[in-house]
């Protein structure tokens, strides 16, 4: 019997034309047997990594320069690639091509052994994990577990936002907006009413976070870019509205950047309110705390995580949705338990505070646990988890960012240089640090491309259109 499963994630994803809020996915399958055990090696012992994202990849790599003898290093994960998280805004952009966002996991590792799949239930007394995979259902006996598998996106932290909202965790979601935005653009030129105009062509993003301010300004400058190949589209026909509850952009950075940030992104174009909370979305419109109603086609959220439910099933303490971990990294009265990365509550050497889940103190973690699993295994004390960040980043559109890098305070040019430099140099292999820098250059000197892409199988082409008359938006509403 063959029956359908969520992951691992084969699907193609396809939008339709007249109705873009649909997506529908080719079905993958496993065949439906009963549960074989993974057996190691006659003799080895297993370290199992559930997660290919920053922290488990390089945990991987980390462990791979010196497994102890006798030792096997077990890559667990749902996709099949790593991705590269803070860059999916240049996807929105269309400054780079999806593939060059992600890396495959094979690519990054050697000796380790990588299974795609979901793990379904973790025993952490018997030391044992059951994975559903292409091959079928496993059960997999491990020494030490790490768990790096992140976080997932919470759409419910607004309501309307899970039904109306578009949210930015995946490159399939950076690749869906982008095709949203082209739509609309084509829609713009295809409508008379000058209301109705206004309200398609306005985007509005949710959130003044990095990914927020980095999302509004991909998206002005690639709206921007791609209005020359829509002439039928005026100046005020299109706008990106950035909505940040608190009183300047940015948090995490200086005043001064935060405030920085909001010029650049004004100066290209985008509505910047502060102090502005979006309490409703609906689907076209969205409402703010003041009771104010912004019409909008397009709403992207880039805020609000939650905990990966495999996390919740463990019963394991939880800070905010992360696992509570030591300060080594291994999770208190689990023995061979460990975290790291999005999903762990890791506190920074003994001043206690939680590192921020980001990119570079998830590799700064999974080195440092790299060393801790080691020194566990041959019976030494396990080192605390320390680590001074060395700067945090954004960019604000094309040319320009934000950036404060070893206590320096860098905006414009120079911040946008040093945003791409450290993640181009983050990337994996040379061929794709070469690409990468290939397609920036040449999006330097050439407009953005403006190709929609659509995975539509041949047996659907004749299809029919499913016609959806879009709500026109209250008269009261402002684009």
């Amino acid at each position: 019997m063959l029956r359908y499963v969520d992951t691992p994630r084969c699907h193609v994803f396809y939008q339709s034309e007249s109705n873009p809020n649909r997506r529908r996915a080719s079905t993958p399958f496993t065949m439906n047997v009963e549960p074989i055990p993974h057996t190691a090696a006659a003799g080895q012992k297993t370290i199992v990594i559930a997660g290919a994202g920053f922290a488990g990849t390089t945990l991987v790599r980390a462990l791979e320069r010196n497994t102890p003898e006798g030792w096997q290093v077990l890559l667990i994960s749902e996709e099949s690639y790593t991705t590269f998280n803070p860059m999916l805004a240049e996807v929105v952009g269309a400054a780079v091509f999806p593939e060059h966002v992600i890396a495959p996991v094979r690519e990054m590792i050697d000796r380790a052994q990588f299974i795609m799949g979901r793990i379904q239930h973790i025993d952490s007394h018997q030391r044992s994990l059951r994975c559903e995979t292409l091959a079928g259902v496993q059960d997999i006996a491990y020494d030490h577990l790490v768990l790096a598998f992140g976080q997932r996106a919470n759409i419910n932290i607004i309501p309307g936002m899970a039904e109306h909202a578009l949210p930015l965790k995946l490159v399939g979601d950076a690749m869906f907006i982008r095709n949203r935005i082209l739509q609309r653009l084509a829609r713009i030129e295809l409508t008379t009413d000058t209301a109705e105009r206004r309200c398609i062509g306005h985007f509005v993003v949710v959130g003044g976070g990095f990914s927020g301010v980095e999302v509004a300004g991909a998206m002005a400058d690639f709206i921007h870019s791609a209005r020359r190949s829509y002439p039928r589209i005026a100046e005020g026909d299109t706008d990106v509205t950035l909505l940040h509850d608190g009183d300047r952009l940015l948090p995490e950075l200086p005043p001064k950047l935060g405030e920085a940030a909001a010029k650049s992104l004004r100066q290209r174009g985008v509505t910047v309110r502060l102090g502005a909370r979006a309490t409703c979305v609906h689907e076209r419109s969205v409402t703010l705390l003041d009771t104010t109603l912004l019409a909008a086609d397009t709403v992207v959220c880039t805020i609000g995580a939650r905990s990966n439910p495999l996390a919740e099933k463990l019963g394991v303490p939880l800070v905010r949705g992360r696992i509570a971990t030591a300060v080594d990294g291994s999770v208190a009265g689990h023995p061979g338990l460990w975290a790291l990365g999005d999903c762990a509550a890791t506190p920074n050497g003994d001043a206690g505070a939680v590192c921020p889940p980001t990119a570079q103190f998830a590799v700064a973690q999974a080195r440092q646990l790299a060393a801790n699993l080691l020194s566990h295994i041959q019976g030494r004390a396990t080192t605390p988890f320390q680590y001074k960040s060395r700067g945090m980043m954004a960019t604000t559109g094309h040319l320009k960012g934000v950036a404060e890098v070893a206590g320096v305070q860098l905006s414009g040019l120079f911040a946008w240089m040093a945003w791409r430099a450290y993640y181009l140099m983050l990337m994996p292999t040379l061929g794709r640090k070469v690409r990468i820098f290939v397609e920036w250059s040449w999006a330097m000197f050439f407009p953005l491309d403006i190709t929609h892409l659509r995975f539509t199988r041949t047996g659907e082409l004749d299809a029919p259109l499913e016609i959806k008359v879009p709500a026109t938006p209250s008269p009261t509403s402002k684009p």
